[in-house]
């Protein structure tokens, strides 16, 4: 493997989302093609899980922390960043010294649009540890530049996975939910993309609370025995966020704890004696719908099919709603199209991590609102040994 543009350039993925799960960690060759097309192969993917403990530091920085401790997990998020980026790259079978870059997005604790954005994970620590250079911190240029910040994964999906003949939808299901619209052959002209709304934060939160032996509603089978309460669902999209058009972003600083102590207050003071896999079918609603509302007031494009990737792609009632919600428009997983979704978005921040190296801009003002197209990352070169 020797990295020339003819072979293509390999580069590690990682990414650490809203919902806590884990890493997800890819090895991606990407191929520079003509008139600035790009073209990516997937070498190898892992999700390496948090552990209880590991998860809880994350959880509780979220809503609060000492100087201490929040220095302190952003060492130690880098060291367990490092060790995803070394398992990858083994399960891949690349020498260390043919990666060329990677890619961390890190852990974002706050997201304070338009103003500041805070992801953690300190990509010091992973060059240390992996000896390759790191790029990082994609969000903060944007801000900077007036933009949201997110989300930042149309860029891939403008260039990576655009449908031929037909505008495509691709919709992440990960802690939040965001929506990319990409024309055909992905022209970025065309693309838009925002978030709408929880993924699975709500459903996991309520999931947690109510049945605390488990972390989430695997397949959905808790919410396929319940009767989404339909009243409530229509009292929570009548907030502010749903009804704000795009360019928006959202994270934990509003589906936060308090939220979803209030969504499990409403739907037990609702008629009818609401069941715990009724509150959990409600959640689960409230993401479809969510989605469906998005795509009726702010997609005006022609678009034939949404993609669906994240965690939540693997809920199949959830995925089962958002069908029944935006018929006609086919809803399909994404991978049945491409590689596992969840490795979706770990594929993106190796391309950002592409971009940057080679002096391409990472963000589409389009979609963030930011004042112009900006290189995004800040690198940290691989130590000399």
């Amino acid at each position: 493997m020797s990295g020339t543009a003819a072979d293509g350039q390999v580069y590690v993925g990682l990414m650490s989302g809203t919902s806590l799960d884990g890493i997800s960690a890819a090895v991606v060759r990407f191929h520079d093609e003509a008139e600035g097309g790009i073209r990516a192969e997937l070498l190898a993917a892992l999700t390496i899980p948090y552990r209880a403990d590991q998860r809880d530091r994350l959880a509780r920085a979220v809503v609060g922390g000492t100087a201490a401790e929040y220095c302190r997990l952003g060492f130690d998020l880098g060291e367990w960043l490092a060790a995803a980026a070394v398992a990858v790259t083994a399960e891949a079978g690349v020498a260390r010294r043919d990666i060329r870059a990677i890619g961390s997005h890190g852990q974002t604790l706050w997201h304070d649009r338009p103003h500041s954005t805070w992801q953690l994970g300190e990509s010091a620590v992973i060059a240390e540890r992996t000896g390759i250079q790191v790029i990082s911190d994609f969000r903060v240029s944007d801000v900077a530049a007036g933009g949201q910040g997110a989300p930042l994964v149309p860029i891939a999906d403008a260039l990576l996975f655009a449908a031929p003949s037909h505008w495509r939808a691709l919709q992440n299901l990960g802690g939040i939910g965001n929506v990319s619209i990409v024309p055909p052959r992905g022209t970025l002209d065309g693309v838009r993309a925002f978030d709408t709304g929880p993924g699975v934060i709500v459903i996991d939160a309520v999931v947690q609370s109510l049945a605390p032996a488990l972390r989430f509603d695997a397949g959905g089978a808790i919410a396929a025995a319940g009767s989404p309460i339909a009243s409530v669902v229509d009292a929570l999209l009548a907030a502010d966020f749903f009804q704000e058009s795009p360019p928006k972003s959202t994270g934990r600083e509003l589906f936060d704890a308090a939220y979803c102590g209030r969504f499990i207050a409403a739907c037990r003071d609702a008629p009818g004696n609401a069941s715990t896999a009724d509150i959990v079918a409600t959640a689960t609603m409230l993401t479809a719908r969510s989605i469906a509302v998005a795509v009726q007031r702010f997609i005006p494009e022609p678009v034939v099919e949404l993609l669906v990737s994240g965690g939540g792609a693997r809920n199949r009632t959830l995925v089962d709603m958002i069908g029944r919600a935006l018929d006609p428009i086919a809803v399909r997983p994404f991978d049945a199209v491409y590689f596992d979704g969840d490795s979706k978005e770990a594929v993106s921040f190796a391309l950002l991590a592409h971009l940057h190296l080679t002096g391409r801009e990472g963000n589409v003002p389009r979609v963030t609102g930011a004042r112009g197209r900006r290189v995004l990352g800040k690198r940290v070169l691989a130590p000399e040994r």
